[in-house]
């Protein structure tokens, strides 16, 4: 039987930023949890959707028309091919991620944040 995920407690798991986990998976989708600190950098997914759930912080989603800012309980779906840039605002944001297994978090750019092989949280 699936047992239930309590987000406080998996998000004091770990502490590194910009580094989702895996919390869950349905169908060929991943239930992400990741520490936002600071800035990212501009990316964009040609193939994937994702939705940014915002657990606790403020964080700004930065869109080259735009700028959204999401609060706890809030989220936001970026569609696929649209370049964005995640700020957290607060000191620490912590987000819920649903995208397919198959997005990469740096998304069209590979560098020093890119994670292949995600982390689960058990």
């Amino acid at each position: 039987m699936p047992d239930k995920v309590q987000l406080d407690a998996a998000f004091a798991k770990f502490s590194d930023h910009w580094s989702p986990k895996v919390a869950g998976e349905i169908n060929d989708m991943q239930i992400k949890l990741a520490k936002f600190k600071g800035e990212f950098m501009w990316h964009h997914h040609d193939h994937e959707d994702e939705l940014f759930l915002v657990h606790k912080g403020t964080l700004l989603m930065r869109f080259r028309d735009r700028d959204v800012r999401i609060g706890p309980g809030e989220f936001i779906i970026v569609p696929r091919g649209v370049e964005h840039l995640p700020i957290a605002e607060s000191d620490e944001c912590e987000i819920v991620l649903l995208e397919p297994k198959t997005t990469l978090n740096t998304g069209n750019v590979v560098n020093a944040r890119t994670v292949r092989e995600l982390d689960r949280i058990g």
